[in-house]
C-alpha cells in the first residue's frame, strides 16, 4: 500500500494547492490513500462541511485534525455523519466524532498531545487500548501535537504496533523522516500546505505584533501566489502491515 499523509491545511491557499497538485500525484505516485490535516482549513480555523466535501472531491480519504477542529461550530452538526473527518481520539469518550477510522484494511487513528498543547485522555494509553480492538494490520496515526518529544516517544511506543506515526500541528516540516527498529515509519511533523512567505500560513505583521506586545492579536491568513506543499509518501507491506520506506515529498507551488 502507497500512502500520501498531507500537512495541516491553511485556508484557501492551502485548499487551492492541494487541488492543484493532488490528482497529479495519486497518478504519478500509484497512491491507494490520502490523508491530510484538515483542522485549519477553513480560514486558518476549524473546517466546515462545504470544505470537508470539498477535500473529499480533490481525493483526501481521511482528514484528520486537532486542537482546532471546534473553531468553527457548524462542525457540531456534522461531524457525527462525517466518519472519514476524524478528532483526536483521546477527546473524552462523550465528544462528538469519531478519533479512528477503520477502512477495511487499513485504519487511521488521530491523537493529540498534551505537552504545550492542552489536557486531554492520554495518547499512549487510548492509542494502546484502539489498537487491542483492531484485526487490521495496516495502522496510520495522526499525531497532533507541539513537542518533538512527546512525538517521538509516542512513536517509539507504537513501534512495531503500527505502520506509521507522524507528526502534525506546528506547520513546520522536519528532516527525521525514518523506519524505527521494528518497522513503523516515523516523521516529527508533515509541515503544511500554506503561504510560503508567511509564519505557519499567516500574514506576519500580527504575528510580530503580537510577539513584540505581548496583546492577543487575531491571526488572518497570509495571501499568497507561493503556497509550500509539505506531505511524506509512505509505502507499507500488505502483509505484515510494516513501513517499507518513507521519504519526503515536498514542493512550492504557483497558484
Amino acid at each position: 500500500m502507497r500512502v500520501l499523509m498531507i500537512g495541516d491545511m491553511v485556508g484557501r491557499n492551502g485548499r487551492d494547492a492541494v487541488k492543484k497538485i493532488l490528482s497529479a500525484k495519486k497518478k504519478s505516485l500509484g497512491l491507494d490513500l490520502v490523508i491530510a490535516n484538515g483542522e485549519n482549513s477553513a480560514g486558518g480555523f476549524g473546517i466546515t462541511k462545504s470544505i470537508t466535501t470539498e477535500l473529499q472531491l480533490m481525493g483526501v480519504d481521511v482528514i484528520t485534525s486537532g486542537n482546532h477542529i471546534w473553531d468553527q461550530k457548524e462542525v457540531l452538526d456534522f461531524i457525527e455523519t462525517e466518519p472519514r473527518l476524524l478528532r483526536p481520539a483521546n477527546y473524552p469518550e462523550i465528544t462528538p466524532g469519531n478519533g479512528w477510522v477503520d477502512l477495511g484494511d487499513v485504519v487511521v487513528i488521530n491523537l493529540i498531545g498534551r505537552l504545550f498543547v492542552g489536557e486531554f485522555d492520554c495518547p499512549f494509553k487510548i492509542s494502546e487500548e484502539i489498537i487491542s480492538k483492531l484485526s487490521a494490520k495496516k495502522i496510520l496515526v495522526d499525531f497532533h501535537a507541539e513537542a518533538t518529544s512527546e512525538k517521538a516517544a509516542l512513536a517509539h511506543f507504537l513501534d512495531g504496533k503500527v505502520s506509521a506515526v507522524v507528526g502534525t500541528h506546528t506547520h513546520v516540516p522536519t528532516a527525521d523522516d525514518c523506519i524505527l527498529p521494528n518497522g513503523t515509519a516515523f516523521v516529527s511533523d508533515l509541515g503544511m500546505v500554506g503561504s510560503k512567505n508567511s509564519v505557519i500560513g499567516f500574514d506576519p505583521a500580527p504575528a510580530i505584533s503580537k510577539f513584540r506586545n505581548q496583546i492577543p492579536t487575531r491571526m488572518k491568513i497570509q495571501q499568497s501566489s507561493l503556497v509550500q506543499f509539505n506531505s511524506v509518501l509512505i509505502d507499507i507491506d500488505d502483509v505484515s502491515g510494516k513501513a517499507v520506506s518513507i521519504s519526503r515529498i515536498d514542493e512550492v507551488v504557483e497558484l
